[in-house]
């Protein structure tokens, strides 16, 4: 069974029921994308009294994604971080797929019988 630890912090703006709720379910999004324990680190904040900043980190065993997005209404800001974490883990298992697909150029694979008829004896050989 694997866990899933939220970590939210907020500077300069209210922390509600509402805002909890939402990175819950965004937090519950991006970990049905990825296997194993993961630790997702949520930072919220307003500058200049107006502009809403999101920042996500997304840690667990063989990956690391970070996501930083900014609007003028948080929840849009939340949903643009996800966004691209969500593009950063696609690429991810892509490439992963990808590498699994492609053949080994350096390797061929003879079936036994006529990979002996075409093996050439060295001197060594004939001489015991």
């Amino acid at each position: 069974m694997y866990f899933m630890k939220v970590t939210v912090s907020f500077r300069h703006l209210e922390h509600t029921p509402a805002l909890d709720e939402r990175i819950h379910e965004k937090s519950e999004k991006i970990a049905k994308y990825l296997d194993g324990n993961l630790h997702l680190k949520w930072s919220c904040e307003v500058r200049d009294g107006r502009e809403h900043y999101a920042e996500i980190e997304v840690l667990g065993p063989g990956f690391d994604f970070h996501a930083e997005a900014h609007s003028e209404n948080l929840y849009k800001t939340i949903d643009l971080a996800v966004a691209k974490i969500e593009k950063q883990v696609q690429k991810k298992k892509e490439k992963m797929r990808n590498r699994k697909k492609m053949p080994h150029k350096d390797i061929e694979i003879l079936d036994p019988e006529s990979a002996w008829l075409e093996h050439e004896p060295d001197i060594d050989d004939m001489a015991s």
